[in-house]
């Protein structure tokens, strides 16, 4: 392996590393919950996005053939981080304001719960 690629994977490690531990303390620091869900689903998820490159391209300059299980990781990751986030972001509306504010339409807010007539 060429000091150029092993330079690449430690930077690649250094900066997984540095976002996972920024996006822990930020859910530590952070004061609301709307503010907490930031921390790990943007920035956890680009330390693991980084860690499993360098994972993948440890793997291919040792064997010389590239493996498909990080790429399906970083795949499950990718798509599953955004729609947590964006349901624990609906259930802290909808437990922090029960009652919404008027649309304006005859349409309801996306996720309400109509009233009963």
């Amino acid at each position: 392996m060429s000091l150029a690629v092993e330079i690449l994977i430690s930077a690649l490690l250094v900066i997984g590393g540095g976002f996972g531990l920024i996006g822990s303390l930020g859910l530590l620091k952070l004061r609301d919950g709307m503010q907490r869900l930031h921390a790990p689903t943007k920035a956890t998820t680009v330390g693991v996005g980084a860690s499993l490159i360098a994972a993948a391209l440890a793997t291919y300059a040792q064997t010389g053939t590239a493996t498909w299980q990080g790429v399906m990781i970083a795949a499950f990751l990718f798509l599953t981080a955004p729609l947590s986030g964006l349901m624990l972001a609906k259930a802290h509306r909808h437990l922090s304001q029960p009652k919404l504010p008027v649309t304006g339409t005859a349409a309801p807010w996306a996720g309400e719960i109509p009233p009963k007539r």
